[in-house]
């Protein structure tokens, strides 16, 4: 495939212009750098039309997304050559729709739209427009996009409201126009819901992957008289997909909405072993575990808290398996686990022509 148009101008792709192979040698040897491990395992697929999310700019001439090197200036784009086909469609069928409604601005903090955020996982879809909630004309705003809603084919559409002064594009103070605001998506024929403002992996073939490989890691432990405990486990993939390999499985997870969801998934897939706690992971100890096991820990980019590493030392699983979207984070962390050995390293390419990815490391506790 050729360049992309924009690339240079979007400040998206950073790597498009290196051969798809050199941009995976380049991060595998940075991984085995970083961690100090020879030849490690790597997994990749479509370097193109990938991404299931798109948080998309706007300015008076539609979407767009930021300029490289420029957070306050926006480029206009037809169509994003890694974000999927589904989501390009959704942008085709709401630009106009974008253009009614007047766009805030990054320098004076003025305006009504922020942003739009475009999910498009393979089962479901949904169109977020992010509000500045502290906008004068705000019912205008909003009255403008609910008599459009109807026309979008998304199956869920909302309103998000954030503050003008923050830079984000969800919230837990949201508006459902169409649908449930709930997305679907599918991994090794377990069905999972998740909050359209919730957290959840943006490369669906990549995730599978992923999650296949870390189900054959932990089906070469002895497991069946053990809890698995899954941190940070989002809506439950991790959990529902390894359950039948536990005695029991607990996950522990903060954020309501994901918890709810994760209470749906396990109905939804016939679930009896394990249970979701809506829970701060660093307050992991408040569960007071003494139980045999093994965990999986997905923290997000800034890594575990000490309470929660610490924790996890005191009840000392056989196995940790660690999936990190920040590996430079991880090798800091790993230095606490002073008791464990990487047994393996697996990197996973979510994010083609950016230097991103992410890895899943078997930990393993070190023989007395």
């Amino acid at each position: 495939m050729e360049l992309c148009k924009y690339f240079g101008k979007c400040g998206g792709c950073e790597l498009q212009n290196i051969e798809y192979k050199k941009q995976l040698e380049i991060k595998r040897k940075k991984i085995e750098k970083l961690l100090n491990v020879e030849r490690i395992k790597l997994f990749a697929a479509n370097p193109f039309f990938y991404r299931n999310r798109m948080d998309f700019a706007v300015s008076k001439e539609g979407l767009g997304l930021k300029k490289k090197g420029k957070w306050d200036q926006i480029v206009k784009i037809d169509e994003c050559s890694i974000s999927n086909q589904k989501i390009n469609m959704l942008a085709k069928e709401i630009r106009q729709i974008v253009r009614r409604i007047e766009p805030f601005d990054e320098k004076t903090k003025n305006g009504a739209l922020k942003g739009v955020v475009i999910r498009a996982p393979r089962y479901s879809s949904s169109v977020s427009f992010v509000l500045n909630k502290d906008y004068e004309k705000l019912k205008e705003a909003e009255k403008e996009i609910e008599e459009s809603a109807k026309k979008i084919s998304a199956e869920n559409i909302l309103i998000t409201y954030v503050p003008r002064e923050r830079p984000v594009s969800v919230s837990e103070e949201y508006k459902v126009l169409k649908g449930n605001g709930k997305l679907k998506e599918k991994f090794l024929g377990k069905a999972f819901y998740f909050p359209a403002q919730g957290f959840f992996q943006t490369n669906s073939e990549m995730a599978e992957k992923m999650h296949e490989y870390v189900n054959s890691l932990l089906k070469k432990y002895e497991t069946k008289n053990k809890t698995l405990i899954d941190l940070y486990s989002g809506v439950g993939c991790f959990g529902i997909i390894n359950s039948s390999l536990f005695k029991e499985v607990l996950m522990i997870e903060n954020f309501l909405d994901c918890v709810k969801c994760a209470e749906e998934n396990i109905k939804e897939n016939k679930i009896k072993n394990a249970k979701i706690i809506g829970l701060d992971a660093k307050e992991l100890r408040e569960l007071k575990l003494e139980r045999k096991s093994i965990a999986i820990t997905d923290p997000p980019r800034k890594g575990m808290h000490k309470k929660t590493i610490k924790e996890i030392r005191r009840i000392s699983p056989e196995v940790i398996i660690y999936v990190s979207c920040n590996p430079k984070k991880f090798a800091e962390e790993l230095k606490n686990f002073r008791e464990y050995l990487p047994k393996s390293v697996a990197l996973f390419d979510f994010f083609p022509h950016t230097p991103h990815c992410e890895i899943v490391v078997e930990l393993i506790k070190e023989k007395e």
